[in-house]
């Protein structure tokens, strides 16, 4: 399974195109937030399922904070990553993850692309499409097949 992942789009709908001819052959895409309205457009233009959490810029989104989603035997928890300090470190994602059995963890908020494995969790970041903070605009696919779990970061 294919899973297509991008956060913080902050409605360029430019950026968000570009992203999806990335991320077109995705079974499912994970919004990470910021801006939540920008699925509706995403939806226009992908044909597959679409989950997506809220960001600290949904001021008025009835979406929800976080969620956590099964995929086979892995846990995968979406968060925005605000409400955890991620600008600052990881360390409440990876006591939240260890609480709630999550293997793999997505985040946004920091505009800037990461993929960390600590303690059998990934810890996975899309980056920006939009407005990066590393000058880099990036998506992420992660490829699961069985028992492997393949996060590749992928600049559009």
């Amino acid at each position: 399974m294919k899973i297509g992942i991008i956060s913080d789009t902050h409605g360029s709908l430019k950026s968000i195109e570009k992203a999806m001819k990335v991320l077109k052959d995705c079974d499912v895409i994970f919004h990470l937030g910021d801006y939540a309205n920008d699925i509706n457009y995403i939806e226009e233009i992908y044909d597959g399922k679409i989950i997506a959490v809220r960001g600290n810029c949904d001021f008025y989104s009835n979406i929800c904070e976080e969620r956590i989603e099964q995929i086979g035997n892995n846990t995968i928890f979406l968060t925005h990553g605000d409400k955890y300090g991620v600008k600052i470190n990881i360390f409440k994602l990876r006591y939240k993850a260890m609480e709630i059995g999550a293997n793999i963890v997505l985040y946004g908020h920091s505009h800037i692309s990461k993929i960390e494995y600590e303690d059998g969790i990934w810890f996975i970041n899309p980056g920006s499409p939009s407005q990066p903070r590393n000058k880099i605009k990036t998506v992420c696919i992660i490829d699961i097949n069985s028992n492997e779990i393949n996060p590749q970061i992928v600049e559009i």
